[in-house]
């Protein structure tokens, strides 16, 4: 995703980078040596709560399917819809929980896999508490799959500055025809369709939607098309998807859309690319779009193979930015490379390769493959794909220029609060999951000084969370584990504190004494320093460390760990 900033700072719902107009950002760097954390101050609500906590009414089932039918209607913005949810029952519950945001409404819940033997299971009653509604489900047997029929209608919430506030995007193209979309991550898939909204349950066996337009219009979801019918004058394209799927990736595209296909040779054989674009777009298109296939073989080599070979993958031109939606990720840089023709790194690598291509698509990786349980551990999705743009300048264009780009990144983290969020409230923390986010992988890269290693635990994090949910401290684990380097301090410092450590050194004649400051109890790493041109590698934690020998010279930090140095007497 993406988190922008426009002249002042502002914290986004959801996602991803840096739109840039003018910007010069200072970091504040504290100058106490104990790290404090900071805190946004957030006042939770009871309906926080409900989004983001596995309540009663949703830990005794596990979703397995949704099979979406929607309908827009352009000219009210509204539309109408049914889900219907195939579930299995892990223990007794009574009642059931539903999220669809206000003003949407539930018309009717039917228990359909039991109505032809009690007529009973049809028109279950419902409860609404705000955005939660509580469906009281006849007792059912235990490991039992059960599907539910969810009517509804509305008008749902209109996104004004999407993807970054989120909603469905009720937009016109350039020729003033219809083009419609959704942007929903982190507020949630359930400002459109009724589902279970939390992260940590996706559906097992896929999904397929199914959205009826005006024949005049076409229509993308994700995975595969599965088939297309025609009705006095309307068309319904089904769309289906067979791996699990996050709630909010599961997302409709509406508009006058063209298509092409190429094949890409990957690691798992041939990979289905499709791409779609409005009608006069496409020759733009097929020249921008050639940057795909150096993206997949990049990502390949170092995350593994592509997770989702059996529903393709696809580009799907949008009237906003981009957004990681699986297997049909949402592109709207306007052909051009940059983020919006700009280099947020400000390197002049940046403006090489088009940003919205890599970093959404990194995200079919991290985000898509690898999902955290709670959006507080968000970072495991931004910070990773943030880094997916190093690592494709670095197989673009060397390893020197992947660090220029990820070192020139560091002028937009703000260290604000920290990356991780609060718990059980479906609330993120600071934007800087992407930048600082980005830069701690790298600092850890240069740690383990081994990029074989390094690439292994890339790829391995893929194939051991293949297709699943984690929590952050899964994934710092493994990365100790596999490094063979205890990284629990490393991680404690850039993601739950905003404090930037600092190495304090001096040269008193041939000695040189170092320490860390401004860090976490228990702090220390390597770092590789030069003193005059001699490159050396020192180990330094909270306590004064001597080096005698031959230390004259200028004493400086090798730029690619995210830290600072600080000359005392």
């Amino acid at each position: 995703m993406i988190l922008t900033k426009q002249f002042t700072i502002h914290t986004m719902p959801r996602k991803f980078s840096f739109l840039i107009l003018n910007f010069s950002f200072l970091i504040f760097i504290a100058s106490s040596c104990a790290a404090q954390p900071l805190s946004d101050k957030k006042q939770f609500t009871h309906q926080d709560t409900l989004r983001g906590t596995i309540t009663p009414e949703r830990a005794w089932w596990n979703v397995l399917r949704y099979d979406i039918q929607v309908t827009p209607d352009y000219t009210t913005k509204t539309i109408q819809g049914k889900n219907r949810i195939t579930i299995s029952v892990l223990k007794a519950g009574e009642k059931l929980q539903l999220d669809l945001q206000e003003p949407m409404i539930i018309d009717e819940v039917n228990l359909v896999s039991l109505v032809a033997k009690n007529s009973n299971m049809r028109n279950l009653a419902v409860q609404h508490d705000g955005n939660a509604w509580f469906v009281t489900i006849p007792q059912v047997p235990v490991k039992s799959e059960q599907t539910l029929e969810v009517i509804y209608h509305g008008k749902p919430r209109e996104a004004v500055r999407a993807p970054w506030d989120g909603g469905w995007i009720w937009g016109k193209d350039s020729k003033g025809r219809p083009w419609m979309t959704v942007a929903c991550q982190g507020l949630g898939a359930s400002v459109w369709y009724p589902c279970k909204d939390h992260q940590s349950d996706e559906p097992d066996n896929g999904a397929s939607l199914s959205i009826t337009v005006p024949d005049t219009l076409v229509a993308v979801g994700n995975g595969r098309l599965e088939n297309k019918t025609t009705d006095n004058g309307t068309a319904t394209y089904t769309w289906q998807v067979k791996n699990p799927i996050n709630n909010y990736n599961i997302i409709p595209y509406i508009g006058k859309y063209v298509t092409w296909h190429e094949d890409f040779a990957g690691e798992k054989g041939k990979l289905d690319c499709d791409y779609w674009v409005l009608d006069y777009d496409l020759p733009k298109a097929q020249k921008q779009f050639t940057q795909v296939p150096k993206m997949l073989k990049c990502f390949e080599y170092w995350f593994g193979p592509y997770p989702f070979y059996e529903d393709s993958y696809k580009l799907v031109e949008t009237p906003h930015l981009g957004m990681e939606h699986q297997s049909a990720v949402a592109y709207g840089n306007g052909f051009q490379n940059g983020y919006l023709g700009r280099d947020l790194s400000s390197s002049g690598w940046g403006k090489k390769w088009d940003f919205i291509i890599v970093h959404e698509s990194g995200h079919e990786w991290f985000a898509n493959n690898i999902t955290t349980n709670d959006i507080a551990d968000m970072w495991v999705h931004e910070g990773f794909t943030n880094y997916s743009e190093t690592l494709f300048t670095t197989c673009e264009y060397g390893v020197e220029a992947g660090n220029d780009y990820c070192v020139g990144t560091r002028a937009l983290i703000q260290n604000d609060i920290p990356i991780i969020g609060h718990y059980g409230v479906n609330q993120e923390g600071s934007g800087d999951m992407y930048y600082k986010g980005g830069n701690l992988l790298h600092t850890i890269r240069q740690i383990i000084n081994n990029d074989s290693t390094f690439r292994a635990i890339l790829r391995g994090l893929n194939k051991t969370y293949y297709h699943k949910t984690v929590t952050t401290k899964e994934v710092e684990e493994y990365m100790s584990r596999q490094s063979g380097i205890d990284l629990s301090k490393v991680f404690d410092q850039y993601l739950r504190t905003t404090q930037i450590p600092v190495l304090e050194y001096s040269i008193k004649g041939k000695d040189l004494r170092f320490r860390f400051t401004n860090c976490v109890k228990g702090f220390a790493m390597p770092v590789k320093v030069k003193l005059g041109n001699e490159e050396k590698w020192i180990r330094a934690n909270q306590e004064w460390t001597i080096i005698s020998g031959n230390n004259t010279g200028n004493f400086t930090v090798d730029k690619n760990f995210y830290i600072t140095a600080k000359k005392v007497s």
